[in-house]
């Protein structure tokens, strides 16, 4: 029945399908098994099949016992039967014989194909399954193989993920034959098929692009820390060195930002902040609002949130587009943050009293510093504030100036965020759960998955 261009078959199919030869010979073996105990013996009969994998060549044995009644013909051989065969059988003993294999008719001959295909896709599930889970959480490369208005399939190599509408970057226009970069967000084993769940919003996609771009990020010598992420419009990224000498953010950006401009023409355009992480939430949260320049940080450690004082012209861009650049700095640091500007602060007496701990924090890093610099240092830090911070006819009639704990040098950033004149707009517009999307009404309405396997099924 089979034959060397069985086996050659097989091994194309190891190739091709990455499904190994012994899964399908033993499949192939307990399909033979199945078939001929329906059709030629009972169903706890002993059947054997054995099939040499060099040659193809198929041997069955049926093993029979040997007995003084009997009482089933497809189990038991009477002594007579047995002697014939070998006088040296006794009853007890178990008798095997070779069944030829062209024994097998059309019938039966049409089970073994249906069994022997239904291991054959399940072993190709379990196949699929094997190679794809250990690149959950990477990228790979794809090329378009159909757009549909709601899905975009991609063929991944082996066999093709489907893109929905929802983990596609907003506003970029996928062609045929487009060679794309996926994220793989999930590999599941399903009852019909091996799910290879592919997206190009994901925040991980960022990061993994910056591993391939970016050799000290790859190495390990500049680590990406946190990713925030609005997939289309702008992302937020904090590195830090593991050697001192190594710049995080300037590795990040490249020799005329050449390594960030190709994770921003992967995203199709997508602006990139690239800002500096600092174990101290103090700096980092005045970076994570980088582009905005930060003047006080007051951080609440029990419900890890953070009141921000930015100068009066700073608070929308601190905020950002409808509160985009404020939202991000919350994915990125993992802190609640309220941003108010200097005289909102002011008016709402916030770290402005004469004891307050922000006036104590200053004087305190203010005398950290001794001559002969102190005093060029201060002024650098404290002139630009005095036009925006001055409180007049305060009870003892005297002026005032308050500034910053620290000053924070302006991080890098890929892009400069517009100023975002309607503050009424910033309530609350940053909150994180304001951005997901919602899958579930995109299922209800529409499953490209059907679609998906009426394509590769033909």
């Amino acid at each position: 029945m089979a034959s060397k261009k069985f086996i050659q078959a097989l091994e194309l199919l190891e190739e091709e399908k990455g499904i190994q030869k012994d899964v399908v010979l033993d499949a192939l073996r307990e399909a033979m098994e199945k078939s001929y105990k329906r059709n030629y013996a009972g169903t706890e009969s002993k059947v054997e099949v054995d099939i040499n994998p060099d040659t193809g060549k198929i041997r069955i044995f049926e093993t029979k016992d040997v007995v003084d009644d009997v009482m089933d013909e497809d189990y038991q051989l009477s002594l007579e039967e047995a002697q014939a065969i070998d006088p040296k059988y006794q009853i007890g003993d178990e008798v095997v014989t070779e069944v030829d294999p062209q024994v097998f008719g059309r019938l039966a001959a049409i089970q073994t194909k249906q069994l022997l295909r239904q291991k054959i896709r399940e072993s190709e599930k379990d196949a699929l399954f094997n190679e794809y889970i250990d690149k959950k959480d990477e990228i790979i490369n794809g090329v378009v193989d159909r757009v549909e208005p709601n899905f975009v399939i991609v063929n991944i190599g082996r066999t093709g993920a489907l893109l929905p509408k929802n983990q596609q970057i907003p506003g970029e226009k996928l062609v045929d034959g487009q060679h794309i970069k996926v994220y793989v967000s999930d590999v599941v084993r399903e009852t019909k098929d091996t799910r290879i769940k592919v997206s190009r919003t994901e925040a991980g996609l960022v990061r993994r692009l910056f591993e391939q771009e970016v050799p000290e990020v790859y190495d390990g010598t500049v680590e990406i820390v946190s990713v925030s992420r609005e997939a289309g419009e702008r992302s937020k990224i904090a590195v830090t060195s593991r050697k001192e000498e190594i710049d995080p953010i300037g590795s990040c950006v490249g020799k005329g930002g050449t390594r960030v401009n190709n994770v921003v023409k992967e995203l199709n355009g997508e602006k990139i902040d690239i800002v500096e992480w600092s174990e101290d939430p103090v700096v980092y949260i005045s970076h994570a609002l980088s582009p905005s320049e930060v003047k006080h940080v007051t951080i609440n450690e029990e419900d890890k949130s953070a009141l921000v004082i930015v100068p009066d012209n700073q608070l929308s861009l601190a905020i950002g587009k409808r509160g985009q650049n404020a939202r991000l700095a919350v994915r990125l640091t993992g802190w609640k943050i309220d941003i108010k500007s200097v005289s909102e602060a002011m008016a709402e007496g916030l770290a402005y009293d004469e004891d307050s701990e922000f006036n104590k924090s200053f004087e305190e890093e203010m005398t950290k510093i001794e001559e002969p610099i102190a005093e060029p240092i201060i002024q650098k830090i404290v002139e630009p504030v005095k036009e925006h911070i001055v409180i007049e006819d305060i009870e003892d009639d005297n002026e005032e100036t308050f500034d910053n704990e620290e000053a924070f040098d302006n991080e890098e950033a890929f892009d400069n965020e517009e100023a975002f004149d309607d503050q009424d707009e910033y309530e609350d517009e940053y909150d994180d759960e304001d951005y997901e999307y919602d899958d579930d009404d995109y299922e209800e309405e529409y499953d490209p998955y059907e679609e998906f396997d009426a394509y590769y099924d033909d």
